[in-house]
């Protein structure tokens, strides 16, 4: 079984306020499918309106995001946990449709050592 990451930027959705409650009403039926077939693992926004705090390698902490590429990280995002790529597009597409938004899927890497360490966690 592999982990994939479904997500969007803030900026993909563009629907109309009177759009908004069937929107929220079809991702919300897409979580509760893809719990009920036992493939997600983690779903959320980001809320952009809690600042961005770095710390640094050394420990230190500053307001504001470090990287550039950072600065716009908001959005959507899923974690599942299925058997191929095909499933995982399958799942990314229905979450698409269900936001009306286009959904960028990647692939986490194994990490066997730290499944040994977390147990709870599908694998």
């Amino acid at each position: 079984m592999r982990q994939y990451l479904i997500s969007f930027p803030s900026e993909a959705m563009d629907i109309t306020d009177d759009e908004l409650p069937a929107v929220a009403d079809a991702a919300y039926a897409w979580v509760q499918e893809a719990a009920a077939a036992g493939v997600l693992l983690f779903t959320g926004g980001i809320d952009e309106d809690v600042a961005v705090v770095t710390v640094a390698g050394d420990g230190t902490v500053t307001d504001g995001a470090s990287f550039p590429q950072s600065q716009d990280l908001n959005g959507g995002y899923a974690v599942i946990e299925v058997e191929t790529r095909d499933e995982a597009v399958e799942w990314a597409r229905k979450v698409a449709v269900a936001c009306r938004c286009s959904q960028e899927l990647r692939v986490f890497q194994d990490s066997p050592r730290v499944a040994e360490l977390l147990p709870h966690l599908p694998r």
